[in-house]
């Protein structure tokens, strides 16, 4: 869902359209908003004025620290198995 806000805000539908394009998850009302909640308590994103009947969602300068920690701790854990999958590629 962080990183769905990367790019600008969202209200939940267009959040969970993104991720469902993202990551092949559909996310129920339930989850979805239930995430919200938690991202929101924990300060990683917040709510903006809503527009209509949507409330849209964005990403705050924490949110960004931990999205951008996350994915790098992520490509490193994904470069080295690609790594160690050539080693075994050639020693096998």
């Amino acid at each position: 869902m962080l990183t769905s806000l990367a790019d600008g805000p969202k209200h939940g539908y267009a959040i969970t359209l993104d991720v469902e394009q993202l990551a092949g998850v559909r996310l129920g009302p339930g989850t979805l908003y239930g995430a919200l909640s938690r991202l929101e308590s924990r300060g990683l994103i917040e709510a903006l004025p809503a527009d209509e009947r949507r409330r849209p969602y964005r990403l705050t300068d924490a949110g960004s620290a931990a999205l951008t920690e996350h994915l790098q701790t992520l490509e490193h854990v994904a470069r080295s198995g690609l790594d160690r999958l050539r080693v075994a590629e050639a020693l096998g």
